[in-house]
């Protein structure tokens, strides 16, 4: 909805001031790249998800990897903003830009999570999803997810908000399994809810629950949680 309704807003001023193609193009561009990226990220992973026991690879090869995975699960949340750039700067020139510095943030966060992972069992992996669903109560999560809401000039300071706000998720799904395309999609839709709706307690609260109950489920009886062991 909000997608839509940045979409609707923004179309009389584009239209009059004849930048709404350019803005329509971004919109395309974005959600392109993302679907693109989607298609890579499934390719590239199949055959690695072993659950908590999953090993990333060479680093040239997660780095590109990494970057698949971001650009497919975080660009459709990014939309609007993109959006309102194209149309504040007049067109899609700024777009690559944007897209490019909101990325390379991502890209950082991959080079930190490349140099800190290992393969982990599942004590380690409760233990970080219950520190995922904690955060997301945290005034730091709300903070951080309010501005990257916000209108932002620079794709790197939106990618910095948006690190800011998904980063217990993102941890989440490396504790979990960082190539199960399964969990990556249930990941997406979270990442991209948050970002497109606003905070509300009648939600949040709940969503943080169940994850730290999932974390619990997962110290306590990690065999009821489908993808934790690797495929037979």
């Amino acid at each position: 909805m909000e997608l839509l309704k940045v979409v609707r807003d923004s179309r009389p001023q584009a239209t009059r001031a004849g930048t709404w193609a350019p803005t329509a193009a971004a919109l395309t561009a974005t959600l392109g790249l993302a679907a693109a990226s989607w298609v890579v990220a499934i390719r590239r992973m199949s055959g690695m998800d072993m659950g908590v026991a999953t090993r990333l690879g060479s680093f040239a090869f997660f780095a590109a990897l990494w970057v698949c995975m971001m650009a497919a699960m975080m660009l459709p949340g990014a939309a609007p903003a993109l959006l309102r750039r194209a149309h504040v700067s007049g067109g899609v020139r700024a777009v690559p830009l944007f897209v490019g510095s909101y990325l390379a943030v991502w890209a950082l966060v991959g080079v930190a999570v490349y140099a800190l992972y290992r393969p982990h069992g599942y004590v380690a992996a409760g233990a970080v999803v219950m520190a995922a669903g904690v955060y997301e109560l945290t005034p730091v999560k709300r903070h951080f997810r309010r501005r990257c809401r916000a209108s932002v000039r620079s794709g790197y300071a939106f990618g910095l908000y948006c690190v800011g706000s998904s980063i217990g998720l993102m941890l989440m799904l490396v504790a979990l399994s960082v190539m199960s395309v399964t969990w990556m999609a249930v990941i997406a839709v979270l990442v991209v809810g948050q970002k497109l709706l606003p905070a509300k307690a009648a939600l949040d609260v709940p969503l943080a629950l169940a994850i730290v109950g999932l974390g619990i489920l997962i110290v306590i009886a990690p065999s009821w949680v489908p993808g934790l062991t690797p495929p037979m």
